[in-house]
């Protein structure tokens, strides 16, 4: 009964954010709010040159179009509320705030996860079945796979928050984040809950373990068909359509499993809001430059997007 009640009568956390230190808060926030602007305003484009340019309407940049959609939505999930955090120099969330931040970070989080997967697939199809692609890869399986990544991301999301709930909180629960994060929730609890725990803890990896051994066998059959082109402008060509993906694939896992090794073992108050930062503010800000830069037709369609040219 007593863990019932605590639970009842908790009704904030307190995210620790960055750093204490008074004279750094205005650089935070100018720093964050830079890199928030940069990142809504680079996908935008993005989306907008996919939009207008109709050499662009294909399942590749449909997806990305999407991807490009996704990341705006999920750095809006935490970003805007550290800046107000920031600017009004207070460090709490409320109770029902907390859970639905987590719970709209996790549905946009695995629609990142899923739809690297999704076009790692694509390019696959383009690369070793190029005589069937439009076959295969039309546009109502487009349209299928994007409705199953967020059919799965929300049903992925709404269990997590409902293990959360089932969690007790005791005292004032500070969150060495500056958002509130699945993993370091379930480490803050009071409660000894198995069956929530190992839910909150397996289900992820799972996942993510789905979408990453799909990229990987997409990109072995990928490499597999690009070493029988005996042309060297073939092969250049072939691995050029997948730069831009992989290098984003590279930087999406890497800095994902590294945060969630770090928030595990180490137990400093603001390391794991430093990680953090790298998935949820770098890679959603670096993406439109990765494939502006590494992708021919994108970069094209924002030159004419920027001049007015459409």
């Amino acid at each position: 009964m007593e863990s019932g009640n605590s639970t009842r009568r908790f009704s904030s956390f307190i995210l620790l954010g960055f750093s204490e230190t008074p004279q750094l808060q205005f650089l935070i926030f100018a720093l964050f709010l830079s890199m928030y602007l940069v990142t809504v305003l680079g996908n935008l484009l993005i989306i907008m040159a996919i939009i207008t340019q109709s050499h662009l309407h294909t399942p590749m940049y449909f997806f990305l179009a999407n991807l490009s959609f996704v990341d705006i939505c999920f750095t809006s999930t935490t970003i805007p509320k550290m800046l107000v955090n920031t600017h009004t120099q207070s460090k709490t969330i409320t109770y029902v705030h907390c859970i639905s931040q987590m719970c709209v970070f996790l549905v946009f989080g695995e629609l990142d996860n899923f739809l690297l997967a999704v076009m790692a697939y694509d390019r696959y199809v383009a690369i070793c079945h190029p005589l069937c692609y439009t076959v295969i890869v039309n546009h109502r399986l487009c349209i299928l796979l994007l409705l199953l990544s967020w059919v799965v991301s929300i049903f992925h999301a709404l269990l997590q928050s409902l293990m959360v709930l089932q969690l007790t909180f005791c005292g004032d629960v500070k969150i060495p984040n500056f958002f509130c994060e699945l993993n370091q929730l379930s480490q803050l609890t009071c409660s000894d809950n198995f069956p929530s725990h190992l839910i909150m803890n397996l289900v992820p990896v799972m996942l993510g373990a789905i979408s990453l051994s799909g990229i990987l066998y997409s990109y072995f059959k990928i490499v597999s068909s690009v070493r029988s082109i005996s042309s060297v402008q073939g092969k250049h060509k072939a691995f050029s359509t997948c730069a831009s993906h992989l290098s984003i694939v590279s930087l999406f896992y890497s800095t994902g499993i590294g945060v969630y090794i770090s928030s595990a073992v180490v137990q400093s108050s603001h390391s794991a809001a430093r990680a953090s930062i790298m998935y949820t503010v770098v890679i959603p800000m670096l993406n439109p430059f990765i494939y502006s830069l590494r992708n021919k037709d994108v970069k094209r369609a924002l030159e004419r997007l920027l001049e007015g040219k459409l």
